[in-house]
């Protein structure tokens, strides 16, 4: 046979594999062997002449020996694997292209066959979503996306390039969507590929057309134990050597250890001579006293949550004995990646004693998904309160929720190597932070009923007064750079819409992590935690000076009074070296109303606590097997309680109690929660009267007081010129919505129509139509258009809910949907 030219890589020192293709009608095994002047190709007709030819192999001057493996490739006639990776017939590269109807005999190799192309092109991938079956939960179709995609991280561009794979009846997987054309410059990218006898081809499925069917050859031997090589290729096992030259201990199943950390111990030594790096991975538990009765410790680069990780399965699992003992019940060795053992000084000590903390969080939770190094542990500078189930069980969460929702976000906090905190927001969640944003609390009471797991939640106010969410987290500890990371990712998920207030508690660690990120915001106390607090300090005191302290905190009207009051309360009960009440009054400007009024948090009452948003469905009894339930139960129910206001809203009216057109015209705009709000006010204004106590130009001063009431009055001052209002009760500031005094005024100035700057858009019934920020305001082009796609996927959401009650709705849906589709495609 004539000898072709082919550029190949010299083969690296690893096990003697053959991989093989399916060979029709009869297979010829093509080997590959190095020589001092150059390369020979020698082709057997069959494969049991492979193996004789390899047992004289070594008197054999064109074979060579690496340590103590041959490397041995079967490819069929006329192919052969170039540097590049992809097949080339005849000497020269085919070039596939990805194409609708291509085929794979798994999403693997659709994977590889990807990463190999964008490589020819000029740009990096990532796996993205994964939809599964509704019926049995299996992965029914796959995503590989450019490494771009998305703009989670600066480095993105929101990339649109991408290809799905979908799995059909017959076991293959079929490119059924794609998109070639990438949104920035593409270049030359290092190839970091495995060696080809590491990895397997990407071998896409051709058209008909293009190419004859080819199927996989299955080859399995048995060998040594008599046991087939699980990986599809025949391995030939040799007695394995140290750099000593002392035989090394293999793991196989059966193998007995008298505890975890002997297991994990052996496993270290074993995968540091063998080359590669370990982890620690799940461990299970008994349903009946939850002890640990298995663990499993794998590869560094099992799994794809790390660019590093290339899914490798080599893995080994113990399992509980009734003696006490542990012993080897499951073991995979084979790896899909390049092995480099260490020898010499270059070898890291394994022998250092590993202690599982069972006694901590249930075992492995803290050290979970950490990256070992032969064996050390890299220390982390956080604690972490998380059990490492949570990850795991939130992860799969999180994978189908963005298969179903393109808007949904996550992101974990990784310390040296230890996952820690967690955040995650839906669509829906980002797109109200863009209209609701503006006032945030942060809900981290679980610490008051001891929840077993540190949930908490970013809540906002939609324009129902009901409480929205705005993203949910587990936080890993109370440090300041938990809550550091934990603010950074909710202002990226919310494409750095700051909020003008935020409330949470008053620990340093809250109060450092909201000025370094959120400078300008304004910090308001948690009034759970200021409760609690009150009834730790003033425990002792009697019942008459929690009176005049109420007083004191909620009914000064000047700073002046409040100090006069203060002073005088310390002063009367003996407290004025009560270290609580000095702490507090120095913070007097984060929790009294007085401070408070000229801020707007949305009429979030300051003297009482926001009902937790999930209310009844997650406390401090909640099991994990139930806490995702019940979290998708708890927000159901509350976006199904906005969904009846907005339909309230948006098919009843109020009943009118006066004949001002100023109250015609909030019912018109405002939904029904707000304008009861509203309507109290103008009902109240009647019984207040205003007298103009001050005139200069166009500007005017009144005093309005509560008739039979000298001691109730405020000062409303207001400019003829530009309708300028402000009132010292500073309820629009506040809340948002004018107050009584300022109505009285507008009153009695025959002021028939509300300007509309004291008619804010997020309390109006088409709060979420629109969109109120634009590309003036600091918010770039992209992150506008995602806020776009979440509006009018809101919008589309109630459309179809409407559309579809009856036929004839359908119909008209049908048509305006017709007539703005032309409209807009007119538009340029």
């Amino acid at each position: 046979m004539e000898k072709r030219q082919q550029r190949r890589p010299p083969p690296p020192p690893l096990p003697f594999e053959i991989h093989s293709l399916d060979l029709e009608p009869e297979p010829l095994v093509h080997t590959q062997h190095m020589h001092k002047k150059g390369k020979k190709d020698m082709v057997f007709d069959s494969i049991p002449s492979l193996f004789n030819n390899i047992k004289s192999s070594n008197s054999d001057p064109y074979s060579e020996e690496y340590g103590n493996a041959v490397i041995v490739r079967a490819y069929p006639l006329g192919m052969v694997r170039a540097n590049s990776n992809v097949i080339v017939e005849g000497g020269r590269e085919s070039g596939v292209e990805p194409h609708k109807g291509l085929e794979f005999d798994s999403a693997d190799d659709a994977r590889q066959f990807y990463n190999v192309y964008a490589t020819r092109v000029g740009f990096r991938t990532r796996t993205g979503q994964l939809y599964r079956s509704r019926t049995d939960g299996s992965v029914s179709s796959r995503r590989f996306v450019c490494s771009k995609e998305g703009f989670q991280l600066s480095s993105r561009t929101g990339c649109p390039a991408f290809i799905r794979v979908q799995r059909r009846d017959s076991g293959k997987w079929v490119i059924d969507q794609m998109h070639k054309d990438h949104n920035h410059q593409l270049g030359d990218v290092e190839e970091s590929h495995p060696p080809v006898s590491q990895q397997k081809a990407p071998m896409g499925r051709k058209s008909s057309v293009e190419v004859s069917s080819r199927k996989k050859l299955k080859l399995l031997a048995e060998v040594d134990d008599g046991q087939p090589c699980s990986s599809g290729s025949i391995g030939v096992k040799r007695v394995r050597t140290g750099a000593n030259g002392q035989p090394i201990a293999e793991p196989y199943a059966g193998l007995v250890f008298t505890s975890p950390d002997e297991a994990y111990n052996f496993y270290v030594r074993y995968a540091d001579e063998a080359g590669f790096k370990t982890r620690i991975g799940q461990l299970f538990r008994s349903k009946n006293d939850g002890s640990i009765t298995s663990r499993r410790f794998v590869c560094s680069k099992e799994g794809f949550q790390h660019p590093s990780r290339v899914g490798c399965g080599a893995f080994m699992r113990i399992k509980r004995q009734e003696s006490g003992t542990w012993m080897v019940d499951r073991l995979q060795k084979d790896h899909n990646h390049d092995l480099e053992p260490q020898t010499g000084t270059h070898k890291k000590s394994s022998t250092a004693p590993k202690k599982f903390i069972d006694e901590v969080n249930g075992g492995l939770d803290s050290l979970d998904l950490l990256e070992i190094n032969n064996g050390v542990h890299f220390s982390s500078s956080q604690g972490n309160n998380i059990g490492s189930e949570w990850y795991r069980l939130l992860l799969d969460y999180f994978q189908r929720r963005q298969a179903e929702d393109t808007g949904f976000f996550y992101s974990m906090e990784v310390d040296n190597g230890v996952c820690m905190s967690i955040f995650w927001a839906d669509g829906r969640s980002r797109f109200a932070c863009s209209q609701f944003g503006d006032v945030v609390v942060l809900d981290t009471s679980y610490r008051k009923t001891n929840y077993l797991v540190p949930f908490a939640t970013f809540v906002g106010v939609n324009h129902h007064k009901q409480p929205v969410l705005l993203g949910c987290a587990l936080i890993a500890n109370e440090s300041k750079e938990s809550f550091i990371w934990l603010f950074r990712t909710w202002l990226r998920a919310m494409s750095g819409c700051r909020p003008k207030s935020i409330i949470a508690d008053q620990d340093m660690a809250i109060q450092q992590a909201i000025g370094h990120v959120f400078p300008g915001t304004r910090h308001r106390f948690s009034m759970w935690q200021i409760r609690e607090k009150e009834r730790e300090n003033l425990r002792s005191v009697s019942t008459e000076f929690k009176y005049e302290y109420e007083k004191c905190i909620y009914e000064s009207q000047t700073n002046a009074e409040f100090n006069t009051m203060w002073n005088a309360l310390v002063n009367k009960y003996g407290l004025k070296e009560n270290a609580w009440l000095k702490e507090m009054y120095e913070k007097r400007e984060s929790w009294v109303p007085l401070y408070l009024r000229g801020t707007f948090f949305a009429g979030i009452p300051m003297n009482e606590s926001m009902e937790p948003f999930f209310g009844i469905f997650l406390n401090a009894e909640t099991p994990l097997g139930d806490f995702i339930a019940r979290y998708e139960q708890g927000l159901a129910q509350r976006r199904e309680e906005e969904r009846k206001e907005d339909f309230n809203s948006s098919n009843l009216q109020a009943f009118l109690q006066t004949k001002e057109p100023i109250e015609e015209q909030c019912r018109r705009l405002y939904t029904l929660n707000v304008f009861q709000i509203f309507q109290k006010e103008i009902l109240q204004c009647y019984n207040y009267l205003g007298i103009k106590s001050y005139e200069e130009g166009t500007i005017s001063r009144y005093s309005v007081r509560r008739c039979g009431n000298e001691l109730e009055k405020h000062m409303v001052t207001f400019s003829a010129s530009n309708l300028d209002v402000s009132c010292s009760c500073q309820m629009f500031e506040f809340e948002g919505v004018l107050c009584r005094h300022v109505l009285r005024v507008f009153i009695m100035l025959d002021i028939r129509e509300i300007p509309s700057c004291y008619l804010l858009h997020r309390w109006t019934r088409n709060a979420e139509h629109g969109i109120v920020c634009d590309v003036d305001s600091g918010v770039s082009f992209q992150e506008l258009k995602g806020l776009m796609v979440w509006s009018l996927r809101e919008t589309a959401c109630k459309y179809i809910e409407s559309g579809t009650t009856s036929l004839e709705k359908y119909r008209l849906a049908c048509e305006i949907m017709r007539e703005g589709t032309k409209k807009v495609c007119r538009h340029r």
